[in-house]
């Protein structure tokens, strides 16, 4: 992960010598999001996951969660996935049950074309071997909130989870 010093600090040093904070600070808040916030906002979430979402929340007891890529052999395309929820092991040779594949954004309101992204790939994951994912939740989590569209559609949705930071800070 990108420290602070490493986002902001290290490429406007000149600047901050000539004490310049407030300019640096213009120029760094994007690259301060994107290298620092979002990243650790993505694996407050995967904790979250692992430690404090209540069964019921993803379908089961999530084991681990990490990020991972997936590669979508009809587009030809990667999917960057930034939270795969996976559950305990089962005994024997059953397959592991994925609990969520989700998109974690900290600085954009998340909408339909995120979820039917999600949605692409559960359908790419359940054929998968090894893995069990017919009831693989769909986790939307953002810092900036969600369209109202998204919202709609989660309401009908059984398989849809929308994580603002109201609800990671509260209990579930």
């Amino acid at each position: 992960m990108i420290t602070f010093y490493q986002a902001v600090m290290r490429p406007a040093w000149t600047a901050l010598e000539q004490r310049r904070g407030p300019e640096v600070w213009r120029r760094s808040q994007r690259r301060y999001a994107s290298a620092v916030l979002g990243p650790s906002f993505e694996e407050v979430v995967r904790q979250w996951a692992v430690r404090f979402a209540a069964p019921e929340t993803l379908g089961g007891i999530a084991a681990e969660a990490s990020p991972a890529v997936l590669v979508d052999p009809v587009s030809r395309t990667s999917l960057e996935l930034d939270l795969v929820a996976l559950g305990e092991p089962p005994f024997g040779d059953g397959p592991r049950p994925l609990l969520a594949v989700g998109e974690v954004k900290w600085g954009r309101t998340l909408g339909l074309a995120d979820l039917d992204r999600l949605a692409r790939a559960r359908d790419l994951l359940v054929a998968r071997p090894g893995l069990d994912a017919r009831d693989t939740r769909l986790l939307l989590a953002s810092g900036a909130g969600f369209t109202d569209d998204l919202w709609a559609a989660s309401r009908y949705r059984s398989d849809v989870l929308l994580v603002d930071p109201t609800r990671l800070y509260t209990a579930d």
